[in-house]
């Protein structure tokens, strides 16, 4: 077996057994860029390997995608098939696993109108609210991975031959995941305690508040009582420990709802699911985005907060240290799931209830009233950078310093 089919191999096991973690028995639904028709095949290999009943595949194509925008009547954007969110639900219900290989052209929607997509993001998002109940309760095991396809590796490889960006790309995700020294599953499992770790330590500090400051950025962020910082992997209901995310070198936790005010700025481009928005600028009061701006692609940030009232709000803050293993790569991915762990963060939109302790248990309007906030979004917007210093208020009111210089102080 040469190197990078035993790479290759290496990173499909991973995913499966510590991304989705699939159990005996499990039926896993695997959605796939048609590019990377051959690593999914052998990922669902290594699924059926592991003892799944049944992998499901979902193939995605962009180009048909984009010729919906191009094409459709102007009246079928608020349309999403009730089925696709149904076999979800269901899936969800039966105990099911979820992993996307998510890596969407930053360029698809180039070009189109901005209101389409927007539409057409809402109307999914609306149907599949159900189903996110599932993913941010931690109610299944769900995990979001990389793969290349050419579009992607030409936007973030454009500096080399046209012929070594598939393998250049390639190269990172093993890299970005630890694969190709030593044993890639034992690898991670160090670097999930790694991480849990800091979770323990910020868990002890117990602060009421952090404060942001770097060029552009002025904001004060309180955190919800009762907060639970995070980060590694969860764990579902039935006790199946995932990582959702692959890679990921962040821990983060649930901002207070109303108590956000100042501004910030945000430090790398924003792909809104093919739509790029560059060096936004948001200004809080009390909580809600009462001013914004952005240097390019203004109109997708105005269509995702205006996706519903609880899209203006904070639903999560997440640290992640200047110098992370992704962060010293030092190339901008134009992929949210990758420069999200290279850059401390902020996502727009609905929490996650498990970052507040028995916020699995509680009604939507109870926790809303704990300081949760609810969206049919979440998305995650970079801020971290190497002139970022946050501080942090202690419970007795005493401040310390937690970042300097977008590094770990504690």
């Amino acid at each position: 077996m040469d190197a990078f089919r035993e790479k290759l191999e290496q990173y499909a096991e991973l995913v499966v057994k510590v991304g989705v973690n699939i159990q005996k028995g499990q039926v896993l639904h695997l959605q796939s860029p048609i590019e990377a028709a051959e690593f999914a095949r052998l990922v669902v290999q290594k699924a059926y390997e592991a003892g799944a009943k049944y992998v499901e595949v979902e193939w995605e194509d962009e180009a048909s995608t984009r010729l919906r925008y191009e094409y459709a009547s102007e009246d079928t954007f608020d349309y999403y098939p009730a089925f696709k969110a149904e076999a979800l639900e269901k899936l969800a219900e039966g105990g099911g696993a979820v992993m996307h290989i998510k890596v969407p052209d930053p360029e698809l929607y180039r070009g189109l109108p901005s209101s389409r997509v927007a539409r057409a993001t809402k109307a999914a998002a609306a149907a599949r609210k159900g189903y996110q109940q599932f993913v941010r309760s931690n109610r299944l095991s769900w995990c979001l991975i990389k793969a290349p396809t050419r579009a992607w590796a030409n936007k973030v490889f454009a500096d080399l031959p046209e012929e070594e960006r598939i393998d250049a790309m390639w190269d990172t995700i093993f890299r970005m995941n630890r694969v190709g020294e030593g044993n890639a599953v034992e690898n991670w499992r160090s670097h999930i305690e790694t991480l849990k770790v800091m979770q323990g330590k910020l868990n002890d500090k117990k602060y009421k508040s952090l404060h942001y400051r770097a060029p552009g950025t002025d904001l004060k962020v309180e955190l919800a009582q009762d907060h639970l910082w995070l980060g590694g992997g969860d764990t579902t209901e039935s006790g199946v420990y995932f990582v959702a995310n692959m890679p990921t070198e962040e821990v983060y936790t649930m901002p207070n709802r109303t108590g956000v005010n100042g501004t910030v700025t945000s430090t790398m481009p924003l792909n809104l699911n093919g739509r790029l928005v560059e060096r936004l600028s948001l200004t809080f009061e009390n909580g809600r985005v009462v001013h914004y701006d952005a240097q390019s692609g203004r109109e997708h940030l105005e269509s995702l907060l205006d996706t519903d009232e609880g899209a203006k709000y904070l639903g999560e803050v997440a640290l992640v240290p200047f110098d992370s293993p992704i962060s010293r790569l030092n190339r901008v991915f134009y992929n949210t799931g990758i420069d999200e762990n290279a850059s401390c963060h902020f996502a727009l939109g609905s929490c996650y209830p498990v970052n507040m302790q028995g916020g699995t248990e509680l009604s939507q309007n109870e926790l809303l009233a704990r300081g949760g906030n609810s969206s049919l979004t979440h998305v995650d917007f970079m801020v971290g950078s190497d002139q970022l210093d946050i501080d942090g208020e202690l419970p007795d009111g005493s401040i310390e310093p937690v970042f300097r210089a977008g590094r770990w102080t504690i």
